[in-house]
């Protein structure tokens, strides 16, 4: 190896920094600084702002990052009851409802002492389409519903409006099932121990679309830390079901340009489920 080239360790290093800064400039974190992009370089690549020779790995990270965001999920359809190893009996749950009755008053991580109500999910139990979340907020946790504040009331206008369906027949759930303090981003261990019954969930209803909303939820059904802006309008796979992530709803509320890009990804879904899109959908 040459003096000029760079490690792939320190390869990896740079573009998981890169990653983790674009996502929590995603997530509205406040004084993260805007991407810096070259003069030469077309609007929308995905160039590095690193000069010199950590510049230059550029486009193999990109043709590295495109290939496992493509194929990431695969592995998680080949083995269903990988993940319940921490739960035994929880893959002969037959259906919602004993699965349901399995999680209980659940105290296996450190959110249930502050949660007023478990928030499980909600809407048809053979959805064809199902939409899965981060975290219960404050209005979830309090009615012990999904996605029913006001980024929940923007959903709805998706499905509704956008979609010309109602939510009673889609499935509508979150990652994690109980509000974390302050409504601040889940934990790693809060996840590994509440991602069993959502990849449960999924089992049971067997849709045939997933809509992943946000960064969190979507890092969490793919196992990898690619920002949302790189993965959205990309079909993946989850569990042998074809999943479509896109914005948060409520990243929407603080970023209103960004909806016709949801709504390019929700035109896809509406592909693939074989439903026409509602005239007054392109107006939302």
């Amino acid at each position: 190896m040459s003096g000029a080239a760079i490690p792939p360790d320190r390869r990896v290093i740079i573009a998981s920094l890169r990653d983790y800064v674009e996502q929590l400039r995603e997530e509205g974190m406040e004084g993260v600084p805007a991407p810096v992009a070259a003069a030469a370089t077309p609007r929308g690549s995905n160039t590095s702002a690193v000069s010199g020779a950590e510049g230059e790995i550029s486009a193999p990270l990109r043709a590295t990052s495109q290939s496992a965001a493509r194929s990431v999920a695969t592995a998680g359809s080949s083995a269903p009851t990988e993940l319940f190893y921490l739960y035994p009996g929880l893959e002969k749950t037959s259906d919602l409802a004993e699965l349901r009755e399995f999680i209980g008053d659940c105290q296996r991580c450190k959110l249930a002492p502050r949660r007023t109500n478990l928030v499980f999910g909600v809407g048809n139990p053979k959805a064809e389409l199902m939409f899965v979340g981060e975290a219960p907020g404050a209005d979830e946790d309090a009615r012990g519903e999904p996605f029913v504040g006001r980024a929940g009331q923007l959903l709805t206008d998706i499905i509704e409006r956008g979609m010309g369906m109602t939510r009673a027949e889609v499935y509508i759930c979150n990652v994690i099932k109980c509000r974390p303090p302050e409504n601040r981003n889940p934990e790693l261990d809060e996840v590994a121990a509440c991602e069993p019954f959502l990849f449960r969930q999924i089992d049971i209803i067997r849709p045939r679309v997933i809509v992943g909303l946000g960064t969190f939820a979507v890092q969490a059904l793919l196992k990898i830390k690619t920002p949302i802006s790189k993965l959205r309008g990309i079909w993946h796979e989850v569990r042998g079901t074809r999943m479509m992530p896109t914005f948060h709803p409520a990243y929407l509320l603080r970023n209103a340009g960004d909806k016709r890009l949801v709504w390019a990804d929700i035109q896809e879904v509406m592909k693939v489920l074989g439903r026409a899109v509602p005239q007054r959908g392109a107006r939302g």
